[in-house]
């Protein structure tokens, strides 16, 4: 008998249908909750999609799950101690939106040091009737120094874009050193105080933790320099919200760049929407056809390892597999 699957995220027609090659596929893109996707989840060997809190909750109603494939490089939504311990498998999708999302980091430093939104909406609404003067400057980002707090795969992809592009100096800070981007980029590794005090240019890319739960709050953009500008790109609950609008209500650091935020979708009373010095974008770091469309297909080539008994390529919980070897 085919095992189950259950998609409970949009995923292309033709990974759908590569699925169906194998298993018997029930897709419910669009769900809301976890009642939306009863009772296929009760008999699902497999669950597929980007978004859902995998706790006690869900797996209470899964009984026969064998493996959930995050279409994420994230997996904060996973509850990895207890999938371990009731031997399912997880995985999620590293690698393939690296680029991308560097982009995407590189794109608000940009529009928030040369007040690119800020001006855009200047030009739209016809305000601009003279030729820019000195309130309308932005500072610049090359021959500045990029502090990078978590140097991951992404965290490089950022730091060989500083280095080479635009000539910046790198610090990073790190659960352990990095020697191949110290060579690579000329990054210097340095405490995490140290680099907020240092850096004109300040990118968060750490995962979502409890060590790194707002990690970032008052005292430490005090530390900053009042011309920092502050990156967000890992998840927003690593911030303290409210000391980050304060510090930039306050002129205590220059602007920020957020993809991410602690309420997602953003409320629209967020003070952060009505701030000059603010670049918000609808968490897009890995959102292009190209990227979204690799990650889908590496979440499907996971699942259908993990459940035709082969160790899927980016297995997080590794015990699992090996307990039944």
């Amino acid at each position: 008998m085919a095992k189950k699957v259950l998609v409970y995220s949009e995923l292309p027609e033709d990974l759908i249908e590569k699925l169906k090659e194998t298993f018997e596929v029930r897709y419910i893109p669009g769900c809301k909750n976890i009642s939306d996707l009863l009772p296929g989840l009760t008999e699902a060997d497999g669950l597929l999609g980007s978004w859902l809190q995998a706790g006690k909750e869900l797996l209470d109603h899964a009984p026969a799950l064998k493996i959930i494939s995050n279409i994420t490089v994230g997996y904060d939504n996973l509850d990895i101690p207890l999938l371990t311990e009731r031997g399912i498998m997880a995985t999620n999708t590293p690698g393939v939106l690296d680029e991308t999302t560097a982009d995407t980091i590189f794109g608000l430093m940009l529009a928030a040091a040369r007040r690119f939104t800020e001006l855009d909406r200047l030009v739209k609404t016809g305000n601009w009737k003279a030729p820019v003067s000195t309130e309308h400057y932005g500072i610049d980002i090359h021959h500045k120094t990029l502090g990078i707090i978590g140097m991951g795969r992404i965290g490089n992809k950022i730091a060989k874009r500083a280095h080479f592009g635009f000539d910046m100096d790198i610090l990073y800070h790190n659960r352990s050193r990095d020697p191949e981007a110290e060579q690579l980029y000329d990054a210097v590794y340095c405490e995490l105080d140290e680099l907020l005090e240092k850096s004109d240019f300040i990118c968060l890319m750490v995962p979502l933790t409890p060590e790194t739960h707002r990690l970032i709050g008052e005292q430490e953009f005090k530390l900053m320099k009042k011309t920092a500008v502050f990156v967000n790109g890992s998840r927003g609950t690593t911030v303290d919200e409210a000391a980050l609008v304060k510090a930039l209500q306050e002129k205590i650091i220059y602007a920020a760049g957020l993809d991410v935020y602690e309420q997602e979708p953003v409320s629209p009373d967020n003070p952060l929407l009505k701030m000059d010095n603010v670049v918000t974008l609808p968490h897009i770091g890995s959102a292009t056809h190209e990227t979204r469309y690799a990650m889908a297909k590496l979440a499907v080539e996971n699942l259908t390892k993990g459940l035709l008994g082969e160790c899927p390529p980016n297995l997080i919980n590794r015990e699992v597999f090996r307990g039944r070897a």
